[in-house]
């Protein structure tokens, strides 16, 4: 197994994780029907976190680029 090739599983799971956060946000926010703090928290949370994903996987994408042009 090369490198690009575990680069490029690392690349679907973290697009895979982005996706959940995505989902998980959304479904939040359509249940968090009145604006309290604690629902706009943990919206903003997410939104971390899949912003940090997304970061990630834009990372591991260049990397398995490179990785897969030797």
């Amino acid at each position: 197994m090369t490198l690009a090739n575990v680069l490029f599983v690392l690349v679907l799971v973290s697009a895979f994780a982005t996706l959940g956060t995505l989902f998980a946000g959304l479904i939040n926010m359509s249940q968090n029907q009145d604006a309290n703090i604690e629902g706009s928290r943990r919206s903003n949370k997410f939104m971390w976190w899949r912003v940090r994903l997304q970061l990630l996987t834009v990372v591991l994408i260049l990397l398995w680029y490179f990785a897969s042009r030797s």
